[in-house]
């Protein structure tokens, strides 16, 4: 096993991304730190290493145990990360996501296909021309 490994890989191989190149897009953007620096993807991690992950409004935090170039199951990945991320940081997870969606009363937005078929109902009833 080697002593180094490159950062993208190891935050796939852990899990913390489901493909190398989205965590190569998140060194690359700023959202992972390797003890409180910014990195590029290449950079070599070692055990005792610590990493910030920022996926969405939560902040993970994980301490490299032993370097790991393949990915594992879920079940082992406690032996080569381990989880530092606060509970507070967990629960933003939970959070309900807000929506914003606005209710709208029947008929004050566009007309449907059946007030268009009345309209035109109507327009052909009229007679537009100039007798009177």
């Amino acid at each position: 096993m080697a002593e180094e490994v490159r950062l993208d890989k190891y935050l796939w191989a852990i899990r913390a991304f489901k493909t190398r190149n989205e965590a190569t897009e998140a060194c690359n953007g700023g959202k992972v730190k390797l003890n409180g620096g910014a990195v590029k993807p290449s950079k070599q991690v070692k055990p005792g290493d610590e990493l910030s992950v920022r996926k969405g409004a939560v902040q993970f935090t994980y301490k490299v145990l032993a370097p790991l170039e393949k990915r594992v199951g879920a079940a082992l990945v406690p032996q080569y990360a381990e989880n530092l991320t606060p509970q507070s940081e967990l629960d933003k997870m939970r959070a309900p996501v807000e929506t914003f969606f606005m209710k709208r009363d029947r008929g004050t937005g566009r007309p449907t296909k059946k007030d268009r078929r009345t309209m035109e109902a109507l327009w052909d009833a009229i007679d537009f021309s100039d007798e009177d």
